[in-house]
């Protein structure tokens, strides 16, 4: 076994860095120019080239995906109830809380996990203004349904797109679909500036309200223009994209690869379910979540995920706990989420980045196994 692979273990994920050599001429443009913010240069090359590479109109760049959310929900203006799913990270709902608004939980589709149209359509009342999906681990809802929904009951429709950097659906960006959608740059997606986040829009002037909003609520002409805050992103995360956007197409390739290889090693293992990508779509294989089933695995998660950590393998069972099992949204828990619970008591993601190797990959389900085998064992 790789030395380094005993002394570090496999994490879940590991951010692709470019090399230090690449980001130098970006510094040096930085420390030539002593601008550091405030929609400097860099800034601006690296939105249109994010925009150019996603095929939309209008982004706008922010500090991190959260405040990002928090300001798209703000340019709606909206009063109300957002229906949303419970089975995603907190900031989904947290976005919601922090405009005032209150959030409205319904269950998932088991397939894909992503939040059931059907359960949305029975949560609508006439307090509800808007709808917010999440396309979990970058595997899109089902937007055409959604749609007919908004228009029948004239809904705005928020994306939390922050698993879908470069997914394709139908041969359109999955960036491009709603009223507006949610990116999340953080180092632990396929695509990252560290921390940072965007949020892509249709038309010039809702461009122009996030980016006031953004500014502390001033305009492009000094003029206060609400009630905004800071979320600027900085010149030195748009460096790390512009560099980060020369390689990503290469990152996912590497990244389908050991989902491929994945799923070729785990076919065997009984009672496991990969979550694989949607029907007509380019994925980006953000992630490599399974679904264990603990009579045909003969385990349960928890356990295993305690057996692979024992072995220095650190999954993750994300989404675990739901939103709604927090205190502080509990209360907002009304409708039935028997699918959620029971994909969210069942679920692991396992190591996938864009550099594992075929060696840990093979490790980590050589251990899986193990435990299989184990608890065979011990049954009988």
């Amino acid at each position: 076994m790789d030395n380094k692979l005993q002394a570090d273990g496999i994490n879940v994920a590991r951010p692709f860095l470019p090399e230090l050599a690449e980001l130098q001429p970006y510094l040096e443009k930085i420390w030539s120019s002593s601008t550091l913010t405030n929609n400097g240069e860099i800034h601006q090359e690296f939105e249109q080239a994010v925009a150019d590479y996603l095929g939309v109109k209008h982004i706008s760049l922010f500090a991190n995906g959260t405040l990002a959310l928090i300001v798209a929900l703000k340019v709606l203006g909206m009063k109300g109830e957002v229906i949303t799913t419970p089975f995603t990270w907190v900031a989904s709902a947290q976005a919601i809380h922090w405009n005032n608004l209150r959030p409205v939980f319904v269950d998932i589709e088991a397939e894909h996990l992503n939040i059931d149209p059907k359960k949305i359509s029975e949560a609508i009342t006439p307090k509800t203004c808007a709808i917010l999906p999440v396309h979990i681990f970058g595997n899109p809802c089902d937007v055409a349904t959604i749609q007919q929904i908004s228009d029948t009951h004239k809904l705005k429709v928020l994306y939390d797109a922050a698993h879908s950097f470069g997914v394709i659906l139908n041969g359109k960006t999955l960036c491009d679909f709603g009223d507006l959608s949610v990116l999340s740059f953080h180092a632990t997606k396929v695509f990252s500036t560290c921390e940072g986040g965007a949020v892509v829009c249709h038309d010039l002037k809702t461009k122009l309200q996030l980016d006031a909003l953004k500014n502390n609520g001033f305009t492009t002409v000094g003029q206060l223009a609400g009630y905004g805050l800071n979320a600027k992103m900085n010149e030195l995360q748009a460096a790390f994209g512009l560099v980060q956007l020369k390689s990503v197409d290469r990152v996912i390739e590497n990244r389908k690869q050991s989902f491929l290889k994945y799923c070729a090693l785990l076919v065997a293992v009984r009672g496991i379910r990969i979550i694989n990508p949607n029907e007509n779509t380019k994925a980006n294989y953000a992630y490599l979540p399974i679904i264990i089933d603990p009579g045909e695995f003969g385990g349960q998660r928890d356990d295993l995920l305690k057996f692979l950590k024992n072995h220095k393998i650190f999954a993750r069972p994300y989404f675990h706990p739901l939103i709604t099992d927090f205190p502080a949204f509990s209360m907002f828990r009304k409708s039935n989420l028997d699918t959620a619970t029971s994909i969210s008591n069942n679920i692991l993601c396992l190591p996938l980045f864009y550099n594992i190797s075929v060696g840990e990959i093979e490790r980590v389900v050589e251990v899986i196994r193990d435990f299989q085998k184990i608890q065979s064992h011990h049954r009988f």
